[in-house]
């Protein structure tokens, strides 16, 4: 059953501004009576009909509309929803809101208010909600698929079997706690420690690859450096296709960190243009090799630019594991082994294949724990399992004990789908939703 809101509200679901089209979407008990009176009817639901939308009262016309109506509960919220897809002029949108909010019982959305209501009404989950945020926010391809994943239900889904696997445990052991005194069958507690064992390697497998989920989501870091003039900045312009860095025969022009974003085969990457590394007496300079070095050590990866083959390691910043070390400025001097030229896109091509290569089989073991909130519930949950199955060889297991630890995991996965504890995770959740979401 749909929990019905006292409020009914409303909000642009489309982009702000001048647009073809500009999307109002309302939801609550009074949708259907406020669609009827501006509208002059409630239209068949999930048909589009082309109706003129009018100030109540008055008649007077403000815009003509695809109006969609979807009762509930089979709506986005599981409450009464209406469209209006309108011309896309912020003075029809304006208007419209003018209009609705003189309607008693409406008010705008909140951020991330619609998918709120459709949380608490059984629509979808909390972990399903960090999916549709990711995908609102998704620039590359991998993103949008990692994104979809989750809110396609695939962890919850997860989540649920634990869940159910445990319960069978837990049962188990409450058999064994309510006939103590009674002789059981031997392999009640193998099964007991079986189960347990089981979901504990799923959830801690989840967690191997939540590193890489989370690097996903929120884009690699790729640092170029190298000493000064070597050609960092020209590289960045380069891939740019635009002055992005201001380039200079003279040493020392980068100061700060200028960052790239860039979509690499799917893959979201920020490159990150830094200071040329080298001693300085000049205060501002030596601030931005501090910050150059800062950023780099943090990097994902390392782009190390040598303007010969006799350049030296700065400081403690040596490339290691997965990083390209190339000789810079190939279109002055054809130097043997692995060169790059940001001048001419000589090596580029080459030098963004080895890059997506290494990325590529970083996330290939991603899970799709993505958020850190989504992380710590499962390490919480893991952590208990693990006292159970550490346990369960013991002489001295005590099914109370282990009861016990089996509920603390239970508790720990119900508030990773948002069944225990919800309106903790709330504003966490959707403080970064637009207001139609």
């Amino acid at each position: 059953m749909a929990q019905q809101s006292e409020d009914t509200i409303f909000a642009q679901s489309s982009a702000p501004g001048r647009a073809g089209v500009s999307v109002v979407r309302l939801s609550g008990s009074l949708v259907g009576q406020t669609i009827k009176s501006i509208c002059g009817l409630v239209p068949a639901p999930r048909h589009a009909t082309l109706l003129w939308v009018r100030e109540p009262g008055s008649g007077a016309r403000i815009d003509q509309a695809l109006v969609l109506w979807f009762p509930g509960p089979a709506s986005f919220t599981g409450e009464d929803v209406a469209e209006l897809h309108l011309h896309g002029s912020p003075a029809v949108v304006r208007r419209i809101f003018s209009v609705l909010s003189e309607q008693s019982g409406h008010r705008i959305a909140e951020p991330g208010e619609f998918t709120r209501r459709a949380i608490l009404n059984g629509k979808m989950d909390i972990v399903q909600a960090e999916g549709l945020g990711d995908l609102l926010s998704a620039e590359t391809e991998a993103q949008r698929r990692q994104a979809f994943d989750v809110l396609d239900g695939k962890l919850s889904k997860s989540a649920q079997a634990w869940k159910q696997s445990l319960m069978t445990a837990l049962s188990l052991l409450e058999v064994s706690i309510d006939f103590s005194d009674e002789e059981l069958p031997s392999d009640v507690l193998d099964n007991v420690h079986g189960l347990v064992s089981e979901v504990l390697r799923a959830i801690k497998t989840s967690l191997e690859g939540s590193s890489q989920a989370e690097r996903l989501r929120e884009g690699f870091e790729v640092a170029i450096v190298g000493p000064p003039n070597a050609g960092k900045s020209t590289l960045l312009n380069y891939l740019a296709g635009r002055e992005a860095a201001i380039t200079s025969a003279r040493p020392g022009t980068t100061r700060d960190v200028i960052e790239l974003s860039f979509d690499l085969d799917g893959i979201p990457v920020t490159f990150l243009d830094t200071a040329g590394l080298r001693s300085t007496d000049d205060e501002i300079e030596a601030i931005g090799v501090e910050r150059a070095l800062r950023r780099a050590r943090n990097a994902d990866v390392r782009i190390f630019l040598r303007s010969d083959s006799s350049d030296e390691n700065f400081d403690d910043l040596i490339p290691a594991g997965d990083d390209l070390v190339l000789t810079a400025k190939s279109d002055l001097d054809a130097t043997a082994g692995r060169a790059i030229s940001g001048k001419t896109g000589d090596g580029v091509r080459e030098m963004l294949s080895d890059l997506s290569a290494v990325l590529s089989g970083r996330i290939a073991g991603a899970s799709l724990v993505a958020h850190e909130r989504q992380r710590i519930a499962l390490e919480r949950a893991a952590s208990a399992l693990d006292l159970v199955v550490r346990r369960g060889g013991s002489i001295a297991f005590d099914p109370e004990l282990a009861s016990a630890d089996i509920h603390s995991a239970l508790n720990a996965l119900d508030y990773l789908i948002g069944k225990f504890d919800i309106e903790a995770v709330f504003d966490l959740i959707f403080r970064n939703f637009c207001l139609g979401k």
